[in-house]
Formats: C-alpha cells, structure tokens, sequence
C-alpha cells in the first residue's frame, strides 16, 4: 500500500498552503469578528482551480482527484476553517451534485461559473423540523402548468445570502418521504425564491450559513436536478462525498490546533524552563499528534477508495466521525496547553475550539455516523 502523496500533490500541498499563510491568515480574526464573507478570495482560489477542482475540464474545471480536494481543504483548514467549509460545500455538494445527477445542458450551464468561483453554491437540505431525520421535509414542489410551484424554507444552508446557483431537496410525494423526494438548481434572483435570516454563529463565522425561502416560486422542469422522487436517494450519495470533505476540514482544524499549541510550547516558560519540557505537556502534544495521523490515514484512505470507484459509505462515515471528534478534542488541548493565553483572541486556539464543533453537527451528527457504520458493518456480516 502506498501511504505518500506523489510530488505533484506535494507541490499542490505547498502552492495551497503558501496561499493560506499569505493570502487568509492575515485577515482570519478580522473576518471572523465581522462575519464577512470574503469574496475576492473565493475568486482568487477560483482563479487557481479550486472551486472546481473535482469538476472536469470540459466543464472548467481543474479535473483532479478526490485526494487532490482534500489536501486543498485540509490546508486552508489548517489556517481558518471558515474559509474551508466554504469550499468544501461549494464543490462535494452543489458542484459535485451537478455533476453527477445533471443533464448535459445543466452542467455546461451551470458548472464553468461554479468552478471558476464566479458564482458560489449553495446545496439545501436541512429544513427548520428536518435536521438528523432527513426524510421529514416538509417543504413541498407540486407540478403545474409544466413546471413547478415551490413553497417551504431551508435552514442552516452554508452560502444561503450569497450563492448564485443553489441545489434544493423538495418533497414531491407526500405519501412516501424517504422516495418521494425532488432535487431542482435554483438561481438567485428567481421570483419567489429568496434568502432569509442569516446566522450569528459561535464559529466558522467568516462562512455564510442562513435560510432559503420558498414562496410560490415557479420553475420549469429545466430546473429539475435528476429523476423525480429520486432527490434523496441522490443526496445519500453526494453526503459520502460531502462527508469525507468535512474529514478534511476536520483534519485541517485539528492540525492548525495542534500547531498552536506545539509552537506555544517551544516559546513560553513557567518554573523556569520551557513548557514544552514537562511531561504533562509532551503527553498531549504526543496524543495529539498521534489521533490527528489515524484521523488522516481514515480520511485519506476514503478519498482513496472514492477516486477508484470503490464504495465508501461505511468509510467516509468513519473518516468524518473520527476525525471530527479529534478535531474537538484537539482543539480543547491546545486551549488547554496555552492555559489563560488560550481563552483569549490573540491567540489562534480559541478560534480553533470554536471552529470546530460544527464538524460533529453539519453534514450528519456523530450520532447519524454511527448509524450509518454500524448497518454497514452489520450488512457485511450478515
């Protein structure tokens, strides 16, 4: 088995993360305090291929791999874990939904804006009474007069106040929720389709999270995104993607923790030595370090497995599960190792510790993971 990037990664490892450092990290506090969303750089990650980096190049897209996108989410993370969910939502959910269940005509539309960050995406989902319980949607699209009539509203959708293009999960058949359910792509400025409140949120703030609103808003069966009433099966699919996506956002913030924390070490004194000579201290930074590489071999081992075709359920559910408790954990140490300077703003940790917490909620609980892996592994054994 080969456990080594190759050099072309490698070199996109460092072109990625030399951006992070000079392009992100001087403006990440800044950013999260106003909650702003920085568009200029999503336009310059799009300019660099990144927001349509699993897209093909038929459509603009860079056409890399599943292992090229987490290395790219995993270091931005490392820096601000705002910007990588961005990015990760924009490409394992809108972008790749797009691409796989779309027509012909629906990717040479939509897709050469999206991978060239020219339009952000937003893909929705979750609905005020329909978080963990995916099936119970209540936001309904009924025909008529050869199109359809949308009505309902979607909550906790990252890019909600400033996506162009949006994929939408609507009921269609209200006798059978977990089949009778419809995708459609949704453009900004559609009559009847708007925005709503966006979220003050404890972290990931620079990362724009609100509602989508439905009223009477009428689309023609262009819109459409796959077979009807096969919206939710199709989203179980792009969630495997999406989930290994937030391993590596995980992965990041877990990695940025711990760097803060090795670094403090290595500067501060108490009892006239440097912190990082007491025992208490080695034993985190070792424990630390050691679940953030089995997080990434989980992680990696996913992205893997997916670019060869190979079914990962049961692995990115595991991948996103571990790795996002250890980013929690994580994170809590490294508040833990910087003591008082830890509870404060200027320092990196406590960002990090707020950061993080949502790679345990969105894109399926912890608790909806091990669901999933625990009938996978059942399934198996059966």
């Amino acid at each position: 088995m080969e456990f080594e990037i190759n050099e072309e990664q490698q070199v996109l490892r460092d072109t990625i993360r030399s951006f992070a450092e000079e392009k992100i990290r001087p403006h990440v506090r800044e950013w999260d305090e106003a909650a702003v969303f920085p568009f200029e750089i999503f336009k310059e990650l799009g300019e660099m291929g990144v927001m349509g980096i699993i897209i093909p190049e038929a459509y603009g897209g860079a056409g890399m791999s599943y292992v090229d996108y987490v290395i790219v989410v995993e270091e931005i993370s490392r820096v601000d874990p705002s910007i990588g969910i961005a990015v990760a939502a924009h490409n394992s959910l809108c972008c790749n939904h797009i691409l796989q269940m779309g027509t012909q005509e629906q990717k040479k539309k939509y897709l050469p804006a999206l991978a060239s960050g020219k339009a952000i995406g937003a893909w929705a989902l979750t609905e005020p009474g329909s978080g963990s319980d995916a099936a119970g949607l209540q936001s309904f699209a009924e025909k008529k007069d050869g199109g359809w009539l949308l009505n309902g509203s979607k909550t906790f959708c990252t890019h909600a106040t400033v996506a162009e293009t949006a994929v939408v999960m609507l009921l269609t058949d209200r006798k059978d929720p977990h089949h009778g359910v419809t995708a459609f792509i949704l453009e900004r400025g559609t009559p009847g389709f708007r925005p709503g409140k966006k979220e003050d949120k404890l972290g990931l703030r620079a990362s724009d999270t609100g509602e989508l609103i439905f009223e009477e808003c009428f689309v023609t069966d262009e819109q459409r995104l796959g077979e009807e009433n096969h919206g939710f099966i199709d989203a179980l699919k792009i969630l495997d993607g999406g989930r290994i996506s937030i391993a590596a956002l995980s992965l990041g913030g877990a990695q940025g923790a711990y760097e803060t924390a090795l670094e403090y070490s290595k500067e501060r004194k108490a009892f006239g030595k440097l912190i990082s000579k007491f025992q208490a201290i080695q034993w985190n930074l070792a424990d630390m370090a050691t679940r953030i590489e089995a997080a990434r071999l989980l992680t990696y081992q996913a992205a893997w497995r997916k670019d060869r075709g190979l079914p990962v359920t049961k692995q990115s559910a595991m991948a996103k599960l571990y790795a996002s408790e250890v980013s929690v954990w994580a994170a809590e140490r490294a508040v833990q190792v910087l003591g008082g300077y830890g509870f404060i703003k200027d320092f990196p940790a406590e960002k990090f510790y707020r950061d993080v917490k949502l790679n345990t909620i969105g894109e399926g609980t912890s608790e909806v993971q091990r669901i999933v892996i625990a009938r996978q592994v059942l399934k198996e054994f059966s």
